[in-house]
């Protein structure tokens, strides 16, 4: 049996930017569409959404860069200070 997070990744990587903009438009009544459709594909493109939950090093690291090149992430921490992967990986089995 899947867990609900693992049913929505499941969900997300097997439909279209604008199935799933269709179906969280409820959530963001004040963006069109359209817009959320764009964001949803751009998180496609960068490979957000990943098979599973396991938050992996080159995961967090893509996330520092995107944090760095927004200007928004005033020092690098090192991936095992800040993550633990052990819950994750428990749910995965």
């Amino acid at each position: 049996m899947f867990h609900p997070i693992q049913k929505g990744l499941e969900y997300v990587n097997s439909h279209s930017a604008q199935e799933i903009a269709s179906v969280i438009a409820p959530q963001f009544p004040e963006t069109e569409e359209e817009s959320l459709a764009i964001i949803v594909g751009r998180y496609k493109d960068q490979d957000t959404w990943k098979e599973d939950t396991v938050f992996t090093e080159e995961s967090f690291e893509l996330l520092e860069n995107i944090l760095e090149e927004a200007g928004e992430l005033g020092q690098r921490v090192p991936y095992e200070d800040l993550i633990t992967t052990e819950f994750a990986e428990k749910a995965v089995k």
